[in-house]
């Protein structure tokens, strides 16, 4: 048999906010690069991961979700997202289990009937469908397959790994024949301090649960080694961003417990990816309206 040829291309992950698209990304490229909490819009910027397989590099463009804008910050995330639909080799529409269409499912859809590229429909958290009879799958892959042409639906759980070496498969499918354009031991090309900052944020996130609203950020302002005679060690300062002196204490805790905690588990991951042991700074800074000050949003790397 000849051999095949060696495909490669960019593939683009579209949905509204929650429906597990950070999950799919971290299962499909085999490491964490994209923070996950059940809080809207935790993904904000474009996260790239690299999937390479003996026959095929992919390059997925993990974004964040599409929502109606109400500030700047949420405007520069909307536009992130819809801008990942162009120039795109395939795009993965991941959507979840519902009784209904959701309306901004309509909203992305309708944008998805103008690319020219094949369109793959993932309906995650399917491994939900035990707990909720009521849901007729067949029926919501119905009224999708009404709205928009598909180059393949699959019922998933990104959770679980359920369908997603099966969908990852038809992905392949779609794309040209190509080079390799990473390295294949590359699974990101986000920034070191990127990664750490969205490992503080996570933190931050799910230790203080619906207290603190998304609109939460972090810095990291300076990463250095320092080699001592008995190990070296990494010496990270980063600052959390907040609106309000009310979100400040929710962040820091009573006698500063929860800036702790967040600092704790926040420096375990990082030393697991360091393999060194780490020192972690934690500020607190009141910045009013940061969300709409373009100058930390673009320090940020939005």
């Amino acid at each position: 048999m000849p051999e095949q040829p060696f495909r490669s291309g960019y593939v683009s992950i579209i949905g509204r906010p929650n429906v597990g698209k950070s999950t799919l990304i971290n299962l499909i490229v085999g490491k964490k690069i994209a923070i996950i909490s059940d809080k809207p819009q935790t993904t904000r910027n474009r996260i790239l991961g690299i999937k390479t397989l003996p026959e095929a590099q992919v390059i997925f463009i993990d974004t964040p979700g599409i929502h109606k804008p109400p500030k700047l910050m949420n405007k520069v995330m909307v536009k992130i997202a819809l801008q990942a639909m162009s120039d795109m080799d395939a795009i993965i529409f991941v959507t979840e289990i519902k009784r209904k269409t959701h309306p901004q499912d309509l909203f992305i859809l309708k944008s998805l009937g103008r690319v020219k590229c094949p369109v793959v429909l993932a309906i995650n958290k399917c491994d939900l469908l035990p707990q909720y009879p009521e849901m007729n799958i067949q029926q919501m892959t119905e009224n999708y397959q009404s709205l928009l042409s598909f180059n393949g639906i699959f019922h998933i759980s990104a959770l679980t790994n359920t369908n997603v070496d099966s969908l990852l498969d038809r992905v392949v499918g779609l794309l040209p024949e190509g080079p390799m354009y990473y390295p294949e031991d590359t699974v990101t090309d986000l920034s070191e301090e990127f990664i750490l900052a969205e490992i503080i944020r996570e933190k931050a996130l799910l230790l203080t649960r619906q207290e603190l609203p998304y609109s939460t950020g972090v810095l990291v302002e300076s990463i250095e080694e320092d080699d001592r005679e008995e190990e070296t060690l990494v010496v990270i300062h980063a600052t959390i961003y907040v609106e309000r002196p009310s979100q400040k204490a929710i962040v820091i805790g009573k006698g500063g417990q929860m800036l702790k905690n967040i600092g704790t588990q926040a420096r375990k991951e990082m030393e697991a990816i360091f393999g060194l042991r780490v020192f972690l700074k934690l500020f607190v800074k009141v910045k009013e309206k940061w969300t709409e000050n373009a100058m930390i949003l673009k320090r940020m790397g939005l």
